[in-house]
């Protein structure tokens, strides 16, 4: 219940600040930097959580980064400036990485281990439903008012109450076996660009989509359906993508489904207005397609790690996904402003196809692995910390033996 609401609270103030931007008239390259932000801030947030938890503890730490992320929203609606808003969004992503990775950990630590694929599956369906339910709160207020602004902070608000209140013990703080980055990189190049590619994937969709959707003449309501689309496909899409990807070779399932979102993308690229079922089943298809790379990715990465290595990974592919998801706004900016709003989509093709080619190049340089030897596909949220990643290894890990 609680991480229902606060990813309804995530969904509606990513979607609010990108046309509050619009409306402010501020340039799609500065923008793209605000943007980035928050995902700059989650990032950090995930890496200096678990630190900060084995010192004051989890209450103190979810209730404070609680207290924060709700006071922050409302200061967007008083200072409405560039430079005010980027330190506000990182601010925000470092308190809601926080809150998740604190969240994640209870979640973790009370779900008994033979049903932790399942609650991790449940998890996932709730972030989905709840950043997608919150696209629509969009239409409830102005942007240019504060309504909004203040409905997010009794969101992230209420959202910490139920685990508050709940009479449970405190989770335990287990450090795993690390795996550096240099390692990743040699024992999976294909999985840990896949990451990053998901990242910008990621960056680009929640962190521009609406800004996007104004940009091109989109009301209020479409540009709430736009991305809610965008959030449903990757919740229907994944499923099947992974169980496919768990009977053929991995490769040529990222390589499919790259190549199919870039031309996707290039199709949706034309579109104006939501006013047909194909057109809304076509931006669901290109969020379900982009969106499914991060999952898919790890899956590919996990097939080459040694049992005990996939819980480890967790922070190095947490650190790849965050560099991408910051890049993402940033570039997707700058070719919005340079080639206007069909760049968006443009950006977010070349990302596909680059990952495509790279996925051709590695199957002419390796031998796919035994069918015996391929780890379990084990979707993860979309904005995963280490936790969620770790947790996904974990199970991973349960069924590969």
């Amino acid at each position: 219940m609680g991480i229902g609401l606060l990813m309804m609270a995530n969904g509606l103030q990513g979607s609010l600040l990108g046309v509050r931007a619009e409306t402010e008239a501020f340039d799609a390259s500065v923008i793209g930097i605000i943007m980035a932000g928050f995902f700059a801030g989650l990032l950090a947030g995930s890496l200096w959580t678990p630190q900060a938890v084995r010192i004051v503890g989890h209450i103190r730490v979810f209730a404070a980064m609680s207290a924060v992320a709700s006071v922050a929203i409302l200061l967007h609606a008083l200072l409405v400036n560039e430079v005010a808003w980027w330190f506000i969004r990182f601010i925000t992503g470092f308190c809601y990485a926080g809150i998740f990775v604190v969240a994640e950990s209870w979640l973790n630590d009370r779900a008994p281990q033979e049903t932790r694929g399942q609650v991790l599956a449940l998890y996932l369906a709730v972030t989905f439903a709840g950043m997608g339910s919150g696209q629509f709160l969009l239409n409830l207020a102005s942007d240019s008012a504060a309504e909004l602004f203040m409905l997010v902070s009794v969101l992230i608000s209420l959202s910490v109450v139920p685990l508050l209140l709940r009479a449970t013990p405190l989770p335990t703080s287990e450090a795993g076996r690390r795996v550096t980055l240099k390692r990743l990189a040699a024992a999976s190049p294909l999985g840990v660009f896949g990451v990053f590619v998901a990242g910008i994937a990621n960056g680009t969709i929640f962190g521009m989509g609406a800004v996007y959707a104004r940009s091109v003449g989109f009301t209020v309501a479409d540009t709430s359906l736009f991305m809610a689309l965008l959030i449903l496909g990757a919740a229907i899409v994944q499923w099947p993508i992974g169980k496919l990807s768990d009977v053929i070779d991995r490769r040529k399932v990222i390589t499919g489904v790259t190549a199919a979102a870039a031309g996707a993308c290039l199709f949706a690229a034309e579109v104006t207005a939501i006013d047909s079922i194909t057109t809304a089943a076509l931006i669901a298809l290109t969020g379900g397609l982009s969106l499914s790379i991060h999952s898919l990715s790890l899956a590919y990465t996990n097939d080459y790690l040694n049992v005990d290595e996939m819980v480890g990974a967790s922070s190095g592919l947490v650190l790849v996904l965050g560099a991408g998801s910051v890049c993402g706004p940033i570039m997707v900016g700058l070719a919005i402003g340079s080639f206007g709003p069909r760049g968006f989509f443009v950006w977010l093709a070349l990302s596909h196809a680059a990952l495509a080619v790279f996925a051709i190049w590695r199957m002419s340089r390796r031998e796919r692995i035994p069918m015996a030897d391929q780890s379990p596909y084990v979707p993860v949220p979309l904005q995963g910390t280490e936790i969620s990643t770790a947790v996904a290894g974990e199970v991973a890990q349960e069924e590969s033996g």
